[in-house]
């Protein structure tokens, strides 16, 4: 194991992880903020633009896409159908596998919020290809995290 000779940071706000973190936080509040009109948390729309895209998914499907588990997954998936913007059946050839899909409502609700991911960005002092790179870094970011989580876990 290599030893760091960079000294510790001397305040939070010189650490990127803390600058990630309060901007992850920043961002959801927002997102938040913008949802609220439809009665929407965060995660049930990820839900409904995953299914704008994939006209239906397997619960695991989502959960997978999401990185939520089925505890959390399933009562909102609940809370969603109770609000009629979806609806869950079990699959014609394998009835452990639960099904999801937007109803008209969920649909309709595309053009809705369609101006949601355009305020974000800007709130975020980006255009359409700054918010692209950005996504990407991120991305790259957390593919990163996910390696020195996964060898930490194999060096133990």
């Amino acid at each position: 194991m290599e030893v760091s000779t960079e000294s510790p940071p001397t305040d939070v706000g010189d650490m990127v992880c803390f600058s990630l973190y309060a901007a992850a936080r920043a961002t959801t509040q927002a997102y938040r903020a913008l949802l609220a009109p439809w009665d929407l948390t965060y995660p049930q729309y990820l839900v409904l633009v995953d299914l704008w895209v994939h006209e239906s998914r397997t619960v695991g499907e989502l959960g997978a896409c999401l990185g939520l588990d089925s505890g959390t997954l399933s009562p909102l998936l609940r809370r969603m159908e109770r609000a009629g913007l979806l609806v869950r059946t079990r699959d014609e050839t394998d009835e452990r596998v639960v099904v999801a899909r937007l109803t008209d409502r969920g649909l309709a609700l595309r053009d809705e919020l369609g101006d949601v991911p355009r305020r974000v960005y800007e709130g975020m002092g980006l255009d359409l290809d700054q918010a692209r790179r950005l996504r990407d870094a991120v991305h790259g970011l957390t593919d990163g995290m996910k390696a020195v989580t996964a060898s930490t876990r194999h060096a133990g």
